[in-house]
């Protein structure tokens, strides 16, 4: 019994001894999550960015890469960390059988005059065979603004502007922004307005407002910046990412694409004798949580698209003054449940046992679509009135998404309503957030040619006027 004893002992041994013997066959080769390490976009003044991937053995037996080390060495712009280890290159790295390794990648590189790329290849020679990964920087020379405090300026598309803290439009100061100017946004960072701000893009040249993730799988991702405060409770305060403060006047906002911040464009108390922001041919996508959020205030929008907002689209709160006029409100939310209406109106709120009522002077819809994949109990209008003060609110010829109990009787507030399409408005495709019309859809000619008139060029300059009637939305069809 003992020598079987032994004899086993031993022959564990051995199997161990071979399960733990690298392999050294030349055809041994490693793989690799990645070909290309891509960094999209590295700014100037900011310097640096890191990526990662893995290195898979998928082999039955560990295996010993002599050497991980870059091609440019110490001329190199990047810097790595192979399982833990910094250095330009790195030795006697091991992996076990049917195990992994990750790699992470930095770039340092600062496009101080003009924009650069930036390569170099990770080498990994093993057993005599050498295999790389690729790496890839795109250096973009900006103007960086770190919580500036702006006095009267205008700014173009000679060089992107990358806001990396907050900043603030002064009192009685304006900021103009020409056709074709790209403004950046890092975490947590908004643009807050006291002054006037002017958004002059065009057709060809829209101005764009954007978080500073470059990447494509960052393209229609919410949340990405937007500056907010932790308040006395603990409860969390988000400012928008266009932020008008009391005080703000004559703004106006004309061909621009807002994306992928928490908040688009909020307005605090911001009222005038006119509508304190003007707004027209735009785009505002892509939000965690509301697109157009105003309180107490004054807007006017024309020609306006507004999707994938993971609360309302647009939210009129305490009072105010708005009017829009041909609107494609398409709140398809592909990242988020959403039981919020994409338009909600209000005239009030409570404090403990205090509450405080605001007049409503107008809500106008008018030849427009609220549609959604979401909804309070089904419906993309949510109406939460005081019982007392003023709540003037009307919708015209509109399509809407509501539920079959939602009262669209009173012709007041609804007039020529298009309720819940059997196909909804069809759209060319949701999916591709491409939301002019297709050729069946029920907004076309459907709309009122008054209002048509009000707002006679669409959002990609077509005329509204050359046919039966206005189509619905922000975008006349063309055959």
């Amino acid at each position: 019994m003992r020598y079987l004893i032994i004899l086993s002992l031993l022959f564990i041994a051995f199997i161990s001894c071979e399960e733990d013997e690298f392999l050294t066959s030349a055809s041994a080769k490693l793989q690799f999550s990645t070909d290309t390490v891509m960094f999209d976009t590295v700014f100037t003044g900011i310097g640096s960015a890191t990526q990662r991937f893995k290195v898979y053995n998928r082999h039955q037996q560990p295996v010993k890469i002599s050497s991980v080390e870059l091609a440019k060495g110490n001329n190199s712009h990047y810097a790595i960390n192979v399982d833990g280890i910094s250095a330009n290159q790195v030795d006697d790295i091991e992996i076990k059988a049917n195990d992994s390794i990750y790699v992470f990648v930095e770039v340092n590189i600062n496009p101080s005059n003009d924009d650069m790329i930036e390569k170099d290849s990770i080498l990994f020679y093993t057993n005599g065979n050498l295999q790389n990964v690729k790496t890839i920087a795109f250096g973009q020379n900006v103007n960086l603004l770190m919580g500036e405090s702006l006095t009267t300026q205008t700014w173009d598309a000679t060089r992107p502007y990358l806001i990396y803290t907050s900043c603030l439009v002064d009192t009685l100061e304006t900021l103009t922004v020409e056709p074709g100017t790209k403004i950046y946004f890092h975490n947590n960072a908004s643009l807050f307005i006291l002054g006037s701000l002017k958004v002059n893009g065009t057709l060809d040249e829209p101005v764009s407002f954007k978080g500073d993730r470059l990447e494509n799988f960052y393209d229609d991702k919410p949340g990405q910046w937007g500056a907010y405060t932790i308040l006395e409770n603990g409860a969390t305060y988000v400012f928008g990412g266009l932020h008008f403060l009391p005080g703000s006047f004559e703004n106006e906002i004309d061909y621009a694409i807002i994306k992928n911040a928490n908040k688009g464009i909020q307005l605090d108390s911001a009222i005038g004798s006119n509508y304190t922001l003007s707004i027209s041919n735009s785009i505002i996508s892509h939000m965690n949580l509301a697109g157009i959020y105003a309180q107490t205030s004054s807007v006017k929008g024309e020609n306006l698209v507004l999707n994938n907002c993971g609360s309302h689209a647009i939210a009129l709160v305490l009072g105010g003054k708005y009017n829009f006029n041909h609107i494609t409100i398409a709140n398809y939310t592909p990242y988020s449940s959403r039981n919020t209406a994409s338009v909600a109106l209000n005239n009030y709120f409570v404090v403990g046992n205090a509450g405080y009522v605001y007049d409503l002077e107008e809500a106008t819809f008018t030849n427009s679509i609220i549609y959604g994949d979401g909804g309070e109990n089904g419906n993309e209008i949510v109406l939460d009135n005081a019982d007392e003060g003023t709540f003037n609110y009307f919708f015209d010829h509109c399509i809407v998404k509501v539920s079959d109990e939602f009262n669209l009787s009173d012709e007041t507030h609804f007039q020529n309503i298009i309720r819940n399409p059997e196909l909804g408005p069809r759209f060319v495709s949701k999916e591709a957030y491409n939301f002019q019309l297709d050729t069946l859809s029920p907004a076309i000619n459907a709309g009122k040619t008054e209002y048509g008139l009000a707002t006679p060029i669409d959002l990609n300059q077509n005329d509204r006027t050359a046919d039966q009637a206005p189509d619905l939305g922000a975008y006349e069809r063309q055959q």
